[in-house]
């Protein structure tokens, strides 16, 4: 009986372990997997994909060929900006709302 215990403890306990392990990314993998989902967002295939790829694993999240090289934090504000501008707000309007949008 004890030793049917022992052999069941010892098939869950790696289980339990690899289970563990498959959650936590490492920064290199949360990296790859950010940047594979922002190449699949921009619908990019072949050569494209691959620049694109090799641009954001060095950091450069913005890149895809043709595009202007603006960091990430320039990419959000030119965005919230844009935004701010649809909504045609101005003053404390607009600041609040560029606070907010550039938060979140």
């Amino acid at each position: 009986m004890i030793g049917k215990i022992l052999i069941a403890a010892c098939l869950v306990v790696p289980v339990a372990v690899a289970n563990a392990d498959e959650k936590k990314l490492t920064p290199q993998q949360q990296k790859m997997s950010d940047c594979s989902k922002q190449s699949a967002q921009k619908k990019l295939s072949g050569d494209a994909r691959k620049a694109f790829m090799s641009t954001c694993l060095k950091g450069d999240t913005t890149a895809a060929p043709g595009d202007k090289h603006l960091s990430s934090q320039q990419q959000k504000m030119s965005e919230c900006s844009k935004q701010a501008g649809d909504k045609k707000l101005a003053g404390d309007e607009h600041k609040a709302f560029m606070s907010t949008c550039l938060k979140g």
